[in-house]
């Protein structure tokens, strides 16, 4: 029972304390204090080019923090980076990431139980029978599919459906179904409301919610956070007055989206730097990424 227990979703708590990333091109983000529970929705809110996307990273182990505090499950960062990859795991992430548009849905699903079996499993797991072995791999993935929302029978082809087949919500379910394969504690997920009807993101925003409902901690980067979440908002830096001046730190917010009026100001879109994609981990932060957090990222697509 002790061994079936271990198994279960648990989240962990995030505590961030005046962290901050700071790359060659000045602060990605800066300051950044809030305390989220287990099993908390975290909203990180702001416009593309705000560092949404390398505070996400850098909460989950995938980006080292130049500033500040922060702890995963109790693991501090940016000491235990390692250790907090482990207990994490990253939806779609532009550029980390990213799924083979030519893989088909059941390649990716199996693909990731595979690199979930061999970079995590004991060694005792290791000895077990071949088939023992396929038929655990077949229920993580029906569990990650089903959690995910992800109905395979929908598809056009099933899970013979290629990656470029996939309309976006689709897309990012199955994104998130890889993720959860891993049974982790925080997932983390990017560009969650992007190119999605009102329809869709309610959708979304109900399947994080199920998530949180089951003890997974959820940090979600988006436009506009749902009501209910814990609010990080985020600004885009202005542009330094000369080329050697750093850019302004980013603002940070952490009230509940609830209770926070929607909307920015002027001052939330000057000097933004993101493309139209909604992702910001563009150049100047990017360098800051470890080298083994980086092959980290890029081992979970199990093509480095």
């Amino acid at each position: 029972m002790g061994a079936e227990a271990e198994e279960q979703p648990h989240g962990a708590a995030v505590v961030a304390d005046g962290f901050g990333l700071k790359g060659p091109r000045g602060w990605a983000f800066r300051k950044v204090s809030f305390r989220a529970e287990p099993g908390t929705l975290v909203a990180i809110e702001g416009p593309s080019g705000s560092g949404r996307t390398c505070l996400l990273l850098a909460l989950t182990g995938r980006m080292k923090a130049k500033e500040g505090l922060a702890e995963v499950g109790g693991l501090p960062l940016p000491r235990k980076m390692a250790a907090v990859r482990r207990i994490s795991a990253l939806g779609q992430v532009p550029g980390v990431n990213e799924l083979d548009p030519a893989f088909t849905v059941a390649e990716h699903l199996h693909e990731r139980a595979l690199l979930q079996h061999r970079f995590d499993g004991s060694v005792q797991a290791l000895l077990r029978r071949p088939g023992t072995r396929a038929a655990e791999a077949r229920a993580r993935i029906a569990e990650a599919v089903a959690a995910a929302g992800l109905d395979l029978d929908a598809l056009p082809k099933g899970g013979r459906t290629s990656v470029r087949d996939l309309e976006r919500l689709e897309a990012l379910r199955l994104s998130i179904a890889l993720a959860l394969i891993g049974r982790p504690r925080l997932l983390a997920v990017d560009d969650t409301d992007l190119k999605l009807s009102d329809a869709a993101r309610t959708e979304v925003w109900t399947l994080l919610r199920s998530l949180t409902a089951s003890g997974t901690t959820v940090l979600a980067v988006c436009s506009e956070a749902p009501e209910g979440a814990l609010r990080i908002t985020t600004e885009a830096p202005e542009a330094p007055e000369t080329p050697e001046a750093p850019e302004a730190p980013a603002k940070v917010s952490t009230e509940k989206a609830a209770d926070a009026p929607k909307g920015t100001g002027p001052e939330d879109t000057a000097g933004a730097t993101g493309t139209d994609t909604g992702t910001d981990t563009g150049a100047g932060t990017t360098a800051s990424t470890t080298e083994e957090g980086a092959a980290d990222a890029l081992a979970e697509t199990g093509r480095s």
